[in-house]
């Protein structure tokens, strides 16, 4: 059984989740260590982790609740001046 809990919780390799886009809407995703688990705001998608290794096929994501989605927008950054 601890087997499995390790497993479960093992790291994603930090310069992967730095190319990686969602590939939905080719945005940003956010790294959920807790849940294990990438999230695309802007597709409204949580990608699954297992065994360290991310899921991105659309397919086996989750969707976002309302309250996920509304936490996710205030998360974003204002677009930068003269950029919209």
């Amino acid at each position: 059984m601890a087997e499995e809990t390790d497993r479960s919780t093992e790291e994603v390799d930090p310069k992967l989740l730095e190319i990686l886009v969602c590939p939905v809407t080719r945005g940003t995703l956010h790294y959920d260590r807790e849940a294990q688990e990438l999230i695309s705001y802007g597709a409204g998608l949580a990608y699954p982790i297992r065994d360290g290794i991310p899921i991105m096929l659309p397919e086996e994501a989750r969707e976002l609740s309302e309250i996920e989605r509304a936490q996710g927008k205030s998360r974003r950054k204002p677009p930068a001046p003269g950029t919209e």
